[in-house]
């Protein structure tokens, strides 16, 4: 039953993508219909002649039918991971597609269920949000690009999860990489998005080599391409570890993990807002569901120094991705960055998990996958929030940039709230689901000391959870800077001055949607901690019982004598904090708040340049940390002509690249066109040579197949 919803929502989203084609090409389809029709002296209904001819109306009815298929897939691929997450058993079957000798096999068990409602979720929002969203592109792009590509991403994301052999595994992955890289090339007049788009590919197609990589030591151990096979194959140590490193870095690149994330924020701010959401949303974490696969569950046997490693990679992605974020002016790419700090916090409570499996404290390393896992669940939720609030800020004051937006909170009051809980989320402050992952991870580092019996070791942990603090604190002050020069304030420029609150439902509905599940889970979070006891005991034969050992009221990962957290008491006393404060304001008419023009430093009325920009409110943080960015900053006064020294005007530029550009990848870039011209040499432009170039390829083909 639920391998069949599941099927049906691959199903849906495919269709979602042939009937958006359809559209596009409804002229063609119906001439052909007619010419048919012709041969064969059969009248065409009237209601397709009609709906052949009218371009402007058919369009938007066709539009929301196409995202309301869409829909659907989110809805079935929520009901079948739900209902098998709850079942906690998997199920296997085969589909006749793949090889003659090898079908494609599908095992969906608590593991991939878990994703699929994640995945579901996010489809879901991106049905809803589309219709009223992609409205701007009419007439401009290809609705029926976006339609098939989108459709295509998710049936491809749903194939991996779904996947049980090298094969269809691979396929699925491909299909998900190339079709996201159409739809970051979507708006492909601009230089910037075609560039992205092929970074994005290049470093996806490296990406997934390092992945067969580390399934061909597997189909070697076990001369097979079932995953069934590789559970029961004996790996040694070495290659085990050579296919986990391999693995780490295929999937690492698409999760975005420094020094592996030069696309992530190129290719994010340069899809439709809908789509950014879903890759950030949900394509990360299906590179998390793969390195998950296959580390606990193909390879087995985790040793402790792979979770060193992760947990070394997460911790540098973390504090290295919130502290590009916060120099950011443009909106999406300071939510891009934001994400490669929150996949480094998912991978620094993964890394904890395979250090206590691989000491032998499995308890504990519960307590880490169920951090990681839950921090997945929650990035999922407010990052797809902030995307699609993010896309209904730009759709109405056509800006990018946060030095020209402000005051929008007057303008845009509802898409203002729902930005508020997704960045109060994102910072990871209570009473909100952020708070809660981030703080479970904590509890998992700060236990390290008691357990762990390596002191190089349990150093290593102790600097990590040191980070993640600070990580923290970055956070806040980061989505403070953005939420307090975008929504409040005065509007620096005059599309945000006319800014108007977005028309249509779903653009608000999709982002509210996200913000209640946002709030549910941070107040609940033992509800969700007890639905994801399937998973670890599938993967590990244990559950984390000690979490909700006090009930839905009191959180308890360590159990009640080391740390515990309330969500409902802490949403209950702010309640009535504010309460109290509404109270004292409100008390008496002698209390009566007197309202005035607000104070102007004396210069005769404020004005949007009084304010701070959004550089000015991250300079201190760049003074301390300019190490970390490739920095260009000048400044250049103009005078007048008849006073030299009276400056009339000045100049600032500021430019913040990526260190990584400079240390990583020209380097590489210079290595491989030097390799592509020593190559040339062998194109000589003689016959007889590329003769003899013939002569010995046949030669040594001869002698393999021999």
């Amino acid at each position: 039953m639920t391998l069949l919803l599941a099927y049906a929502s691959v199903v849906a989203a495919l269709s979602s993508g042939l009937l958006a084609l359809l559209g596009e090409h409804r002229a063609a389809w119906a001439g052909t219909a007619r010419r048919a029709a012709g041969l064969v002296r059969t009248p065409i209904p009237a209601n397709l002649a009609q709906a052949a001819n009218h371009s402007r109306r058919l369009p938007h009815a066709w539009r929301r039918l196409v995202f309301a298929l869409l829909t659907a897939s989110g809805v079935l691929a929520l009901a079948a991971g739900g209902l098998q997450l709850h079942a906690g058993t998997a199920v296997s079957g085969q589909l006749p597609f793949g090889l003659p000798w090898l079908q494609w096999h599908v095992r969906f068990d608590t593991l991939s269920a878990f994703f699929l409602v994640v995945l579901g979720l996010g489809v879901i929002a991106a049905g809803v949000y589309g219709p009223g969203y992609t409205r701007q592109f009419a007439g401009q792009y290809s609705f029926g690009a976006l339609g098939l590509f989108t459709g295509l991403f998710v049936a491809g994301m749903e194939g991996v999860l779904l996947a049980d052999d090298a094969y269809f595994f691979v396929i699925a992955w491909e299909a998900m990489t190339v079709s996201s890289y159409f739809l970051v090339a979507y708006q492909h007049e601009h230089a910037s998005h075609r560039r992205a788009a092929f970074l994005y590919l290049l470093m996806g197609e490296v990406g997934a080599i390092a992945i067969i990589l580390a399934f061909g030591v597997l189909a070697a151990v076990s001369h097979s391409f079932a995953f069934d096979a590789w559970r029961d194959a004996h790996v040694t140590p070495v290659w085990g570890t050579a296919a986990f490193l391999l693995a780490l870095a295929g999937f690492g690149m698409k999760a975005g993990l420094v020094p592996l994330h030069a696309w992530l924020p190129e290719a994010h701010p340069a899809a439709p807002a809908h789509i950014s959401g879903l890759m950030s949303g949900v394509m990360l974490k299906i590179a998390v569901y793969g390195l998950l696969r296959f580390a606990f569950d193909l390879l087995g046997d985790v040793q402790w120094y792979w979770g060193a490693i992760v947990l070394g990679l997460g911790t540098g992605s973390a504090v290295l991705g919130i502290l590009y974020a916060v120099v950011q002016s443009d909106l999406k790419r300071l939510l891009a960055y934001s994400s490669i700090e929150n996949m480094g916090i998912v991978f620094m409570g993964l890394g904890l998990s395979m250090v206590f499996i691989g000491k032998g404290h499995v308890q504990l390393g519960l307590t880490g996958l169920a951090a990681a896992l839950y921090h997945v669940l929650n990035h999922s939720l407010f990052k797809n929030l902030l995307f699609l609030a993010a896309g209904s800020v730009v759709h109405q004051t056509h800006q990018h940039d946060l030095e020209r937006m402000g005051g929008l909170i007057k303008r845009m009051p509802v898409t203002a709230g729902l930005f508020l809980l997704g960045s109060v989320a994102i910072a990871g402050l209570p009473p909100l689901n952020g708070f809660v992952s981030e703080w479970l991870t904590f509890q998992a580092a700060l236990q390290a000391a008691s357990v762990v019996d390596n002191g190089i070791l349990r150093g290593m942990v102790s600097v990590a959870a040191a980070i993640l603090a600070f990580t923290a604190a970055v956070a806040a002050a980061c989505f403070v800077k953005l939420y307090g020069v975008a929504f409040l304030g005065q509007p620096r420029e005059r599309r945000s001055a006319h800014a108007r609150e977005v028309s249509h439902s779903g653009m608000l509905w999709a982002p509210g949607m996200l913000a209640g599940l946002c709030l549910l889970l941070g107040v609940l979070p033992t509800w969700a901690l007890d639905a994801m006891r399937p998973i670890t005991r599938q993967l590990l034969g244990e559950t984390l019982t000690s979490a909700s050992a006090q009930g839905w009221l009191w959180l308890t990962p360590g159990g009640v004598g080391t740390a515990s957290y309330s969500a409902p008491l802490v949403l209950l006393a702010m309640t009535l904090a504010w309460w109290f404060l509404r109270r004292l304001e409100h008390r008496g008419p002698e209390a009566a708040v007197r309202r005035a023009p607000a104070w102007d430093c004396g210069f005769g009325g404020l004005s949007p340049r009084m304010q701070y920009t959004a550089a000015a409110f991250a300079q201190p943080v760049r003074r301390i940390f300019a190490p970390v960015w490739d920095t260009v900053e000048t400044s250049a006064p103009e005078t007048a002509a008849a006073h030299p020294l009276q400056v009339t005007a000045l100049r600032y530029r500021l430019e913040i690249g990526d260190r990584s550009w400079r240390w990583l990848y020209l380097p590489l870039t210079r290595v491989v066109e030097d390799l592509a011209r020593r190559t040339t040499r062998i194109q000589t432009g003689q016959v007889r040579i590329y003769i003899a170039y013939s002569f010995v390829t046949l030669i040594v083909l001869l002698g393999v197949v021999s």
